[in-house]
């Protein structure tokens, strides 16, 4: 499970098989038991998440969506994309 960077104690990270075919881009988020999964294509959206809070998962997009790039380059480099 490739962490693309950490956040405050979160780590951003997206799994080794992502599925065939794979999914859009995306990244899971976890810290302890809180777990969620942002879609960054085709619109920034949360997909899931358990033991977060709005204000969290709102943060944590916003997160995501700044280090949009930094994920899609780690996301091509990682699956050859």
């Amino acid at each position: 499970m490739p962490v693309v960077f950490r956040y405050k104690g979160y780590r951003f990270f997206f799994y080794s098989n992502e599925g065939m075919p794979r999914e859009p881009l995306h990244v899971h988020v976890r810290r302890g038991k809180a777990v969620a999964k942002f879609w960054l294509e085709p619109e920034p959206a949360v997909a899931e998440a358990y033991a977060m809070t709005g204000a969290e998962l709102h943060e944590l997009l916003d997160v995501a969506v700044e280090h949009r790039g930094e994920i899609e380059r780690f996301w091509n480099e990682y699956f050859g994309s």
